[in-house]
Parts: structure tokens; C-alpha cells; sequence
């Protein structure tokens, strides 16, 4: 595969962000193939959802590494995911790293060494003399391309938009039975040390605040711990990870809740952060009524498709807000292929499973920027919005996706305060802006046979109907569709392997 060097003249450097400004246009052909399905998709436009706060990414690994970038590459990166001209992704969660020790060789994956705040005690062997109040405990210059990222999120989303969240995957090594951030010689035996919830819990809370207060910004919420009831985190493993039982779980939240109230911290708690719905439900079960009310916003994984429903439920039954707070999938079989339209589909058709099942409030992608992976089938790989070579710092190749095209039909369209409205068909996403009532509509085809869909907009004949639509498809990125006919009963045509978003807005007379 041939990679493009990226230059320093602007359109040939953003070439993808150059696409989303110009809005290329596809060709309107709209002459169907013989086997074309056609289908009225109903939309419940009576019971919107509560307003959805926005698309987002997780920051580790990828922040660690590409916020070392030489310059302009690393501020490219960034306009292409947070800059309004870019996704305008506006959520962003930043990894608190545990660290290991010094000496201790490494080990870890590209991005995946985040490196913790703690400064080694002198003179000691670390594993028992940290002392959280003492100046010298503490490296605040750790960390320093993931807090550049930090910056320039802060540069490019409103601040009205902008949410933050930070999150842990493992304490630090000299807090951990084994002695290491990847987790326990058994992976499912916890790896906090018994006792050392309140000492863990400081070093999270110091950490939130001082990183608010050196770079301006607010953590709405911190997530103590990441996929705990699974068999994921090994000291053997090569990322950051830490087993934790649902009464592990239980002390860690009732012990940081106890601590950010006598820091008088107003961050919130979330969590459990689990890896699938399922084991959600396990670790919710297993937990304690007081860790349940210190828990102010339950953030799930989606790496499995069951369950998500009863998510939903015990998000609403609790009252609690619900986030879909990481996923991310490589189809089956499929080496890694920028150009390869699969992994688009996939990930638009999970995005939409996701919000209509789950109804969560945000829907966040794991990381946004992956190491280019092998061209071996069996270690290829499509995670990722865009592939760079975390191998050359100072001249970085990178390259867009098709799904970060794919996402674009999602996160350009429908912005925060947007209504989700539920339809009956699976491959459709309905969200309305409840001021302007703007609607959008983003419908995906997996297959290859042509779909022709009609959609019917509420109070359409009050006003003109104007209709905009874009593509991304084998041949396109995003690109505008000629304008088609726009009615009361709207008219798509979903073509084969494609994802489509149609912007509807009704412009009313005057009375």
C-alpha cells in the first residue's frame, strides 16, 4: 500500500479536511438497478429522546504519541477531529496513566506506556513510600503530548459544547499486588492492593485537579476504573488494565466519592466503563446501593450488540445519565484497507444499533488515530478513523479512512442539543434540532441490493422543504448529491454499500 507524505501547503496537507470544506459532489445517478427493495420507514416523531451531548474519542492511546508530532502535523490531526471544518467532535476523555516503574523495561504498546504524575521517592523502592501531599511527590510535566492534546481540543470546541472526561485503566505500579500497570499474574484477580482504595483514589482526584487548573479547563467527570469483570488484564498484556470484582468496584467508588467531597471537587463520578452490556449487568448487580448513588453517570462499552436495551433501562429506572463511552471494530477478515468501505459500514451500522437501542446521551469512539498495522491478515487491522506511523514523529505519514468519512455523515449533521426520534427501520438514524427543526437522516446500506426508502416529515407542507445530501460511498467521501426531489414524503435512495445523510429543513412563511 502506498502511503501519501504529507506537505506543508494546506490543501495537499488536509486533503480530507479540504473535501469537507469544498463539498465535492458525487453524480446524482439515479437510475436504479433491477433489484431494488422499497420500504416507508415510520418515525415516532411524538417521544423525542432527551438531547444528545455530543460524538467523541478517547485520547489514549493515540494523544500520548501524536501530540509529540512535529509541527504542523500534530495541529492537522487536530482540526481534522475537533476543528469545525474537521468531524467537530467536541467530547474528549483523557487517560490518567498509572506508570510503571523506571527500571522496569518496556513492554507496553506505542501510545500505550502513558506515563503517570508520580515522581519515584528518593532513596526508597517506591512500592510503599509515595506520599500524595508532599511537593515532590508529584512530575507535572509527564504526559506532555496528551496534554497538548488537551490544549488543543480546549482551541477548537466552543466551550459551551466542550465536555471532558478523565479515566484510569490501572493504578500505578507501586499501588498493584504485581507490580506492574498490565495487571495480575491472574487475570482475574484484582490488582489494587487491599487497603489502598483512598490512597489510589487521591492520586486520581490531584490529578483531575491540577491538570484543570494548569490548562483552564474542567473535567465534568472521572471513571476510576475500565472493563474491570473480565479476563482482559494480564501483567503479561501489553497495555494498561486492572481486574476489579463488583465489591472491588464498590470500595473504589465509595472511596473516591469520600475523596473528591473533602477536596470539594465538584467532579462527578462515572462508571463502571464495562465492556459489553452483559457483564454490566453483572458488575451493577454485584454492587453496593451506596457505590450505585456515588456512580452520577453510567458509561457502558458496546463491544458486544446484546443487551443494549436493558442498558437503557436501568440508566432510566436509576436516573442516571447514560453514555456509550467506548467502542470500536475491525470486521472479521478484512486486512487493513483505507479505501475499504466494510469497516465504514460497520461502523456506521454500529453507531446507529448503539443510540437506538442504548438511547445513550453521547456516543464516543475508542481512539481516533491508530499505528498503522501490519499487512499480515492475521495481525491487520481497520480500527481507527485515520492510520499514522507512530515510528516517525518528526515526518509522520497519515492517512483518512473510510470510516472517518462514515462518522463525518454522523458528527457533521447531528450536533449537540440534537432529539433522537426512533424509526422502525434498523439501518436509519432520525435526530431533529428542536429549535430549528431541522431534521437529519442517516441511513446506511450494507448489502447490494438498492433501497429505496420513504421517510414522511411532519408539518412539511406548512412551508418550502429544502433538502441537502451527502455520500460516503466506495467512490465518495462525503460528498454532495445534486439536489433531489424534497417533499412531505421524502424520498432516499440508499444504494449499495453506502451511508447516506439527508439534511431536511422546513422554512416556514409568515402567518
Amino acid at each position: 500500500m502506498k502511503y501519501l507524505r504529507i506537505f506543508s501547503l494546506p490543501c495537499m496537507v488536509l486533503m480530507g479536511l479540504c473535501v469537507l470544506q469544498s463539498g465535492a459532489r458525487a453524480q446524482n445517478n439515479d437510475d436504479q438497478p433491477a433489484t431494488t427493495v422499497s420500504a416507508v420507514v415510520n418515525v415516532d416523531w411524538r417521544h423525542p429522546s432527551q438531547p444528545f451531548e455530543g460524538w467523541g474519542t478517547a485520547l489514549a492511546w493515540f494523544a500520548h504519541v501524536t501530540g509529540r508530532f512535529a509541527e504542523p502535523h500534530r495541529s492537522q490531526l487536530a482540526d481534522l477531529l475537533y476543528g469545525r471544518d474537521g468531524l467537530a467532535l467536541n467530547i474528549a476523555r483523557y487517560n490518567i496513566g498509572g506508570g510503571n516503574a523506571p527500571e522496569t523495561a518496556s513492554y507496553l504498546r506505542p501510545g500505550g506506556d502513558v506515563p503517570g504524575f508520580w515522581r519515584k521517592p528518593g532513596g526508597r523502592d517506591g512500592t510503599d513510600g509515595w506520599n500524595p501531599d508532599a511537593d515532590d511527590a508529584w512530575d507535572w510535566s509527564a504526559d506532555a503530548g496528551q496534554r497538548w492534546w488537551l490544549d488543543a481540543i480546549k482551541a477548537r470546541v466552543a466551550s459551551q459544547d466542550l465536555i471532558l472526561e478523565a479515566f484510569s485503566n490501572s493504578p500505578p505500579y507501586f499501588m498493584t499486588r504485581s507490580g506492574l500497570v498490565s495487571g495480575h499474574a491472574d487475570a482475574l484477580e484484582d490488582n489494587l492492593k487491599p487497603g489502598f482504595e483512598t490512597q489510589f483514589s487521591r492520586y486520581l482526584a490531584r490529578v483531575t485537579a491540577e491538570l484543570e487548573r494548569r490548562h483552564g479547563i474542567r473535567f465534568r467527570t472521572l471513571s476510576p476504573i475500565n472493563e474491570p469483570n473480565t479476563p482482559y488484564w494480564f501483567s503479561k498484556n501489553t497495555q494498561e488494565g486492572a481486574h476489579w470484582s463488583p465489591e472491588a468496584q464498590s470500595r473504589m467508588y465509595i472511596a473516591l466519592a469520600q475523596v473528591l467531597r473533602a477536596d470539594g471537587m465538584r467532579t462527578e463520578i462515572s462508571g463502571p466503563d464495562e465492556t459489553n452490556p452483559q457483564t454490566f449487568f453483572v458488575d451493577w448487580a454485584g454492587m453496593s446501593a451506596d457505590a450505585k448513588a456515588a456512580i452520577q453517570q453510567i458509561n457502558v462499552h458496546s463491544y458486544e450488540w446484546i443487551g443494549k436495551s436493558g442498558v437503557r433501562d436501568i440508566a432510566r429506572t436509576s436516573g442516571k445519565r447514560l453514555w456509550m463511552s467506548e467502542t470500536d471494530l475491525s470486521p472479521a477478515n478484512v486486512r487493513e484497507d483505507i479505501n475499504d468501505m466494510r469497516p465504514a459500514i460497520a461502523l456506521a451500522q454500529q453507531i446507529i444499533a448503539d443510540i437506538n437501542g442504548m438511547s445513550p446521551r453521547a456516543w464516543v469512539l475508542w481512539q481516533a488515530i491508530e499505528n498503522r498495522s501490519s499487512s499480515d491478515p492475521k495481525n491487520s487491522s481497520n480500527w481507527g478513523l485515520i492510520k499514522a506511523d507512530f515510528a516517525h514523529p518528526e515526518r509522520p505519514d497519515y492517512q483518512l479512512t473510510k470510516k472517518f468519512w462514515a462518522f463525518a455523515n454522523f458528527t457533521k449533521f447531528i450536533k449537540p442539543g440534537y432529539r433522537f426520534l426512533k424509526s422502525d427501520n434498523p439501518d436509519t438514524l432520525v435526530a431533529e434540532n428542536p429549535q430549528t427543526k431541522e431534521v437529519a437522516i442517516v441511513v446506511v446500506n450494507p448489502g447490494i441490493v438498492s433501497r429505496r426508502l420513504d421517510i414522511r416529515l411532519p408539518d412539511a407542507q406548512r412551508g418550502k422543504l429544502t433538502c441537502k445530501t451527502f455520500i460516503t460511498q466506495a467512490e465518495d467521501k462525503l460528498a454532495t448529491l445534486k439536489p433531489t426531489s424534497c417533499a412531505a414524503r421524502l424520498s432516499i435512495h440508499s444504494r449499495p454499500m453506502s451511508v447516506i445523510t439527508v439534511v431536511a429543513n422546513i422554512q416556514r412563511g409568515n402567518k
